[in-house]
């Protein structure tokens, strides 16, 4: 079975030990605030999926704005689906709505992959 790419936060804790894995390794962390209802949340789905597999360098975490309302309330998401990029514990970049062209050009810049290609 492969290994899942993109961890789905289920507590504080977790997305605290993300966070905190991410600003130690200098890495990007990528956070999909997304919902069960959210049709373009569902739509994205498989493309964030297919991203993380993509850009490797990068640590991929998933958000269920209805189970996880604090973490929501902190990063002031209001809409779903809202992608945050978190470079050493602050955002570079915002993007909302399900647009995977942006997602991927805005995944290139900051983690350096694919700029040369």
């Amino acid at each position: 079975m492969a290994t899942e790419t993109v961890c789905a936060i289920t507590s504080v804790e977790l997305w605290q030990a993300k966070f905190k894995e991410a600003e130690e390794g200098k890495k990007l962390l990528v956070v999909d605030f997304t919902a069960t209802w959210c049709g373009p949340c569902k739509a994205i789905a498989p493309i964030f999926l297919e991203y993380s597999k993509t850009f490797t360098d990068a640590i991929f975490v998933k958000v269920d704005v209805d189970q996880m309302p604090a973490i929501t309330t902190e990063w002031k998401v209001e809409a779903m689906p809202t992608f945050l990029l978190i470079k050493e514990g602050k955002v570079v970049e915002k993007i909302v709505g399900a647009d995977k062209d942006q997602l991927k050009k805005k995944l290139q810049l900051h983690t350096g992959a694919g700029v040369h290609a």
